[in-house]
């Protein structure tokens, strides 16, 4: 038997607005993933400390502050420096169409904004860690 997807919700920076990131992470669960929470103002250290201490297959970062394009690479960065630079990392929250294709080149696989459904995102971690038929 496989182990069940294990995924990390993190609140980095000063953005206090939890409700969508708790939406998500009780949909991720209900849809049969291990999911952390690990509550608002999260440095990205703290985000990746979590997410190499609970072996997490995926970080999804929630951002409504508007500064996702300084937190979302600093996280990945700090992912690499523990060696996961293979989790996949997503992010949601207010990002503008414009900076989807640059966050994509550093590394953020998926980008979600508001009101997109959340079996979309299961299906998005499922497609993406599905493994290849050989």
């Amino acid at each position: 038997m496989k182990r069940k997807i294990r995924v990390l919700v993190a609140k980095p920076g000063l953005d206090g607005h939890d409700r969508g990131a708790k939406v998500v992470a009780r949909a991720l669960r209900d849809a049969g993933f291990e999911v952390i929470y690990t509550g608002i103002r999260q440095t990205p250290a703290m985000i990746a400390e979590a997410a190499l201490q609970e072996d997490v297959d995926v970080v999804g970062l929630s951002i409504l502050s508007g500064a996702h394009m300084v937190l979302a690479p600093k996280v990945k960065q700090a992912l690499n420096e523990q060696g996961m630079d293979d989790v996949l990392i997503l992010l949601g929250g207010i990002i503008p169409d414009e900076d989807v294709p640059t966050l994509q080149a550093m590394g953020i696989k998926g980008v979600f904004g508001p009101g997109t459904p959340t079996p979309q995102i299961v299906k998005f971690i499922l497609q993406e860690l599905a493994e290849p038929v050989t």
